[in-house]
Parts: structure tokens; sequence; C-alpha cells
């Protein structure tokens, strides 16, 4: 489980720091794509595409060092819904248009809105074995490590 846990950390840093750095680096662009999606007022796209990128640059740190986990977990998972959400909702209203995820330009694959949805899915699906491994792996632990601890200080006078 352990091992399970650091591959799924680390795997989730490395998706989270790759998406972030062409978005940082071309802020306008993955304004565009943003603004694609047809789900946020005008006035929010700029801000949407500055901090939704540092933000997925500052997670993807977090689970890569280790750090803060159980809210870079819950952020990451919280992130992820939001993106299913969109794309899901943009299927429904029938447009397929470049998710932005990991590259806002136009020479982005053409790829249909359908693969985004089943790759982000994927990335849900890490994302909840990570969440169950920080939170309820751990709960688990917990109790038996406190009644342990207990039976160890009655031996002990």
């Amino acid at each position: 489980m352990r091992l399970a846990r650091i591959v799924a950390r680390l795997t989730l840093a490395g998706i989270f720091i790759y998406a972030s750095l062409e978005k940082i680096a071309q802020p306008a662009a993955f304004a565009k794509n943003v603004y694609n999606y047809q789900i946020l007022p005008d006035a929010l796209i700029n801000l949407t595409a500055i901090v939704l990128s540092w933000l997925e640059l500052f997670l993807g740190l977090c689970l890569l060092a280790g750090l803060w986990l159980p809210g870079a977990v819950l952020t990451a998972n919280g992130l992820l819904v939001a993106f299913l959400a969109a794309l899901v909702f943009n299927l429904a209203r029938g447009l397929d248009i470049n998710c932005g995820c990991f590259s806002t330009g136009s020479e982005a694959p053409a790829v249909s809105a359908g693969w985004y949805l089943l790759r982000d899915m994927g990335f849900f699906a890490l994302g909840i074995f990570l969440f169950y491994a920080v939170f309820l792996h751990r709960q688990r632990e917990r109790p038996e490590s406190a009644s342990a601890r207990k039976r160890d200080s009655k031996k002990e006078t």
C-alpha cells in the first residue's frame, strides 16, 4: 500500500506540474481555452486562467514533496471533479473543444472531448486512490496503533 501511495502521489504531482507549465508560460492562450468552455462570466476568465495555472503548480509541488498532503489531495480532487464536470457539461451541450489541459495553443492535437473525459477519469481514479490512502487508510491504522499503545503502556506499569 505504501508503494502504491507513493507512485500515485508522484504521478498526480507530475500531471499537475506538467499541466501548469505551458499555462503559466502562455496565460493569454490558456485564457482563450477557459473562455471556450463558455461556463464562466467574462470578468472571471483572466483571473481563473492565472490562478488555476499557479494553483496546479503549487498542488503538484506539494504532492511531489509530500507537504500538506491532506489539503493538497483534497484540493487536487476538487479540481479534478471540476474539470470532469466542465467536460461533461460541454459534451452535453454538444461542444467539442480543446480542453487546454496540457497544451494551450492551436498546436494542441485534435482529440475528441470524449477522449479527454476518459483520460481525466483515469486521473480522478488516481486522485480517489490517493484520497483513500491519505484519509481513510490512515484512519483505519490509528485505532489499531492507539489500542497497541494502550496495551504497551499497561504492560509498562
